[in-house]
């Protein structure tokens, strides 16, 4: 999370999803959070891609991510994407890779209780609570009967009444609570319902023959180039390019450089965005630039991190990509000396016992 320092012992509840859109329901949520369960802040987690749901009708992840700010507007809310940050794509793996980024926080899942049934269906859910003590809050038609779900029943010893909610982020998992409070009936899904939709194209309506999807593989490719051109344009340093088509969906490459000052990192930053822009592929999204230590430029299928060394260093973000093949890499050493050596050993054990009878 940018401007966020890793040794941070705040209390942080995380609320993940689409929020397609942000509404008021989840304001209360984080509201209700901060209050009934002490925490320092709530980290909204905007997903770019709920692997449950139909990307139809899904907005873009920057005017996710802008809608809720603008919703939101609260010292103590802070609204990210760190997926795109992380590499990670469910849940669980977003909670583990905070938990290792911010070894010394206390996170809280927070979810409306309607996802309750739902999570059966989540990967790796009892891994989960495993992970991350979990507090469901009452919604509208999912108070008390949502507790009958699976989820909830297989976990039922774990549970902490709601008069103990301000001990859950303390509390080592799996423990999880249920929160009556207040309920607040916005739904993403009623306000996409009643959204108008488009019928028809503005302008000239293209014909069927010729809508045919470009190579995406190719525009990957082109796209890399041009940043990588960027970059070296703007003097960065240690550019690092990992390959992510097979092992995530949010992008196809992830590009890690380093500036040597917190300015040259925003310019390095600026200019890529600005030149992606010149050459006809719209706004890019550009987080972290208050701070200038990690600055990251979202172009869709390339994802740029930009790093002064030390953060960089501290953070060490490829190594959560690159780790897992440098291990594989590595000869596997044959054991076969030793246990020549035990078996020599267990042999002359007996002679020895022999010497020393009567």
């Amino acid at each position: 999370m940018p401007g966020v320092s890793r040794a941070t012992t705040r209390r942080v509840g995380l609320l993940g999803g689409s929020f397609n859109p942000a509404h008021a329901g989840h304001l209360h949520i984080s509201l209700e959070a901060l209050k009934r369960l002490g925490l320092d802040e709530v980290w909204w987690l905007v997903s770019p891609q709920n692997p449950l749901k139909s990307d139809d009708g899904m907005e873009p992840l920057p005017t996710r991510v802008a809608r809720a700010r603008q919703l939101a507007r609260h010292p103590h809310i802070r609204i990210e994407a760190p997926e795109l940050m992380l590499g990670t794509r469910y849940t669980l793996d977003t909670v583990r890779a905070l938990k290792r980024a911010y070894p010394h926080a206390q996170f809280v899942w927070l979810m409306g209780a309607d996802i309750l049934p739902q999570l059966v269906d989540w990967a790796g859910w009892r891994d989960l609570f495993a992970a991350v003590p979990i507090a469901a809050f009452a919604r509208p038609g999912w108070g008390y009967a949502a507790l009958a779900a699976p989820a909830p029943r297989t976990f039922e010893r774990f549970r902490l009444q709601a008069t103990e909610a301000r001990r859950l982020a303390t509390c080592e998992p799996p423990a999880w609570c249920f929160i009556p409070s207040r309920l607040d009936n916005h739904s993403a899904t009623a306000i996409r319902a009643v959204r108008p939709r488009r019928t028809r194209a503005k302008g000239k309506t293209i014909p069927d023959q010729t809508r045919t999807l470009p190579d995406r593989s190719k525009a990957s490719e082109a796209l890399l180039a041009e940043v990588r051109q960027s970059l070296d344009d703007n003097k960065a340093e240690d550019v690092i390019v990992i390959d992510l088509k097979d092992k995530s969906a949010f992008a196809d490459y992830m590009v890690i450089a380093s500036g040597r000052s917190t300015r040259q990192v925003v310019a390095i930053a600026e200019n890529l965005a600005d030149k992606l822009k010149q050459s006809g592929r719209g706004y890019t999204p550009v987080e972290g630039k208050q701070t200038g230590d990690w600055v990251l430029v979202d172009a869709g299928d390339v994802v740029v991190h930009v790093f002064r060394p030390e953060a960089r260093s501290f953070y060490a973000l490829e190594k959560m990509w690159m780790l897992e093949d440098e291990a594989a890499a590595k000869p596997v050493k044959t054991a076969k000396p030793t246990r020549k050596v035990a078996v020599k050993k267990a042999a002359a054990k007996p002679a020895a016992r022999r010497k020393r009878a009567p």
